[in-house]
This record gives structure tokens, sequence and C-alpha cells, in this order.
């Protein structure tokens, strides 16, 4: 009894450890943006840690060997998913329009399996409870809905000034990871010409770009691969031998 309670502590130690470095190996993605395949993945890792630490018929190195394994995969997953549009899309799919100017787009929810109380309820949690006033609504890849109000019902309104309001838009993306989206130049009437003129005005080329988009009003952002940005600083930890 004691041994087989100090050879699942000694596992137990050893899974946790691994877990912490493989974890960070993954990096901030399995916690901040939860998509399906994270979420799937990361309750797979944890059982198979779990087994690891517990599962005495068995030796440790055949559970040491598929945590490893099962991460290296994964890795690779993601850089594809980095590196192809089309495998990302697979794997987490685009964002969804499911609500526009008040109206819920059934079909889109359809496709997403998305019934209309879970979707009100979203609605709840982001404290909207008229439908009406909601401009856009997007169901994103890791499931969280995201809006947009209506122009005359956000803070600092246009209506409170007596402006007209013009039509709202979303932001279009235009080149991810050095690839250009035509399809999107269309949506915002634009052509290739035009991109290639205002990239011309900065001297760079679509290889250049890490991520460029059209915001809302109709200008054009850029964030290249190499960013022109002060020294990095990283935030001070606090002096303990200073202290009295």
């Amino acid at each position: 009894m004691m041994e087989e309670t100090t050879v699942v502590a000694v596992r137990a130690i050893i899974a946790f450890l691994t877990l912490i470095i493989y974890t960070r190996v993954l990096g901030k993605q399995q916690m901040g943006n939860l998509t399906y395949f994270d979420y799937i993945n990361g309750i797979t890792i944890g059982s198979i840690a779990g087994t690891f630490a517990t599962d005495l018929s068995s030796k440790a190195w055949i559970h040491f060997v598929a945590l490893t394994i099962f991460t290296l995969i994964t890795i690779l997953f993601q850089y594809i998913t980095l590196k192809s549009r089309t495998f990302s899309n697979f794997m987490d799919s685009d964002p969804t329009l499911v609500i526009q100017n008040g109206k819920i787009l059934e079909q889109n929810l359809s496709k997403m399996r998305v019934k209309f109380d879970e979707l009100t309820m979203m609605l709840r949690q982001k404290d909207v409870f008229d439908l009406t006033t909601v401009n856009y609504g997007i169901l994103e890849p890791d499931g969280t809905l995201s809006i947009a109000l209506k122009p005359e019902l956000q803070p600092v309104t246009a209506s409170d000034m007596h402006m007209h309001s013009p039509p709202q838009k979303l932001m279009t993306e235009l080149i991810v990871d050095g690839v250009l989206i035509k399809p999107n130049l269309a949506k915002r009437n634009k052509s290739s010409q035009w991109l290639t003129e205002q990239l011309k005005k900065q001297n760079l080329t679509i290889r250049d770009i890490a991520f460029a988009a059209i915001l809302p009003n109709d200008k054009l952002y850029i964030d290249l691969y190499k960013d022109q940005l002060p020294e990095k600083s990283e935030p001070e930890e606090d002096n303990k031998e200073g202290r009295k």
C-alpha cells in the first residue's frame, strides 16, 4: 500500500510538471481562445496526464510518450493553421454573422447548430435584452457572441449630437500572414490596383505585411512583420531586496 502511494505521488508530480511545460510550449491560445479544437485537445491531454499519474497497471513511460506525441501533433496543427487559411477555417471555422439589423439569420444560426434560446442567452450575457437594438451579431469560432449595437444606441451617439449616422461597416481582412484575400477586396468595392497603389505609397509589398484590413471608416490598417517599435520594455518585478 505504501509503495503504491509513493509511486502515484511521484507519477503525479511528474505528470503535473510535464503539463506545465507542455502548456507553456503550446502557448496562451490554450487559455485565451478556447475553440472547439482547443477544448477537445485540452480534455484529451488532461485525461492522458490523469492516467499517467494513477494507472499503475501500465508503465509510466507509455503514457509519457503518448502525452508527448499528442502535444507535438497539436503544435504541428497550430503551425499549419497559421500558414494555411483553408486548414484554419476547416479546424476552427470562420466567424459567422447571425444577426443583421435586428434580424436573426436563421440559416447561419442553423449551420452553427445554435438554438434560438442559446442565442438569446448569449445576448443577455452581453446586457442586450432587445434584439432590435443589435446592428450586427457575430458568432466567433470559440462560441462567443460579439455584437455591435445600432449607431444611434451606442455611447455618445450621433443622434445625441443631432448628426446623421452613416451606415455602419465591419472591419474587412485583406492580408493575413502575407497572403491576399481577394474576395474581401470586392466586398468593400476595392480593386487589386487600389491596394497596390496604397502599398506603393509606403514602399511595401504584400509579403512585408503580417495583417492588413480595411477599417469601418474605409482606412487601410497595416501591421508589418517587422514593426518599428521603441525598445521592448518588460514589466518590472518588485525589488524585494530593496524593501525593509
